[in-house]
């Protein structure tokens, strides 16, 4: 079974770059092949010049890596991980300012096992940084964390593109990738089926908006299939939904509606996302 098949891509200094698709896709596969942790079948792949392969050890110097699947010591307390990390490098940064900005600042003598989730995921990407490397890669970074604390997450890879880093990440939280990456790949079943900024693939790919309108079942929504600019209509969970092209078909369809008196439960309109592009273009949530 091929795991990932053919994908090219390069990724720009300073540049938040995503790649998002559906379990399975080779979103970690692909990461691993570019941080030398696994070995490609074929192809070529060169990170800051160098082979991930033949030059393994003076590319882990340069770069942070926190994985999706991690674990410590049970008995390891947080300063001692990251003391072990810093070893690793000849340039590691102040752990006491990564830890305060990841907000474990008072977790510094607690064991590893004494952590909660969340706060073992930012150990995890504290580790990461410590080597205080030019590329960062994430994989499925804010994955069972609380919104609040992903907000935060958020605001770092802010900080560390800010700060002349490259952040490399792989999500499956859509409106994560459609807020936070400058450009954006899906892949699906090992292949790239876009690429590009969030707003442009929304744009190639998406309706412009939608219109969701609570009709009785006593009206067909076929009648709103005539209207110039509708591309799309279906009902679903009580309600009906126009795909349209433009503001101009929810005029007529307001219209419509007044000349057939019919009574709304709800109505409102709804941009497309990132999500839609990606359900279009995979056919999975």
């Amino acid at each position: 079974m091929i795991a990932v098949d053919g994908i090219s891509l390069e990724v720009s200094k300073c540049e938040i770059f995503g790649i998002v698709g559906p379990n399975g896709a080779g979103k970690t596969t692909t990461m691993d092949c570019i941080v030398s942790m696994r070995r490609p079948d074929s192809g070529f792949i060169s990170v800051l010049g160098l082979n991930p392969l033949s030059q393994r050890r003076a590319l882990l110097k340069k770069v942070g890596i926190q994985q999706q699947e991690s674990e410590l010591p049970d008995r390891m307390k947080v300063r001692e991980a990251m003391e072990l990390f810093s070893c690793f490098y000849g340039n590691s940064t102040d752990s006491t300012e990564i830890l305060s900005r990841l907000g474990l600042s008072d977790k510094t003598e607690s064991f590893f096992s004494t952590l909660s989730g969340g706060q073992k995921k930012r150990l995890f990407v504290a580790l990461s940084l410590v080597g205080d490397p030019e590329i960062v890669f994430f994989d499925e970074l804010t994955s069972g964390l609380d919104p609040q604390a992903r907000r935060s997450m958020w605001d770092l890879v802010r900080g560390l593109r800010d700060d002349g880093k490259t952040v490399f990440l792989s999500t499956h939280y859509m409106d994560e990738a459609e807020k936070l990456c400058d450009r954006v790949a899906i892949i699906d079943r090992g292949r790239i089926v876009a690429l590009d900024t969030p707003g442009s693939l929304v744009r190639s790919h998406a309706f412009a908006l939608s219109v969701v309108m609570g009709i009785p079942d006593s009206f067909s929504e076929i009648e709103l299939e005539s209207i110039p600019g509708v591309l799309e209509v279906f009902r679903e969970g009580g309600n009906v939904t126009a795909r349209v092209r433009d503001s101009s078909a929810i005029v007529e369809i307001v219209k419509l509606l007044v000349d057939r008196k019919i009574e709304l439960g709800n109505f409102h309109t709804e941009k497309s996302t990132l999500e839609d592009v990606f359900l279009k273009l995979t056919g999975k949530r």
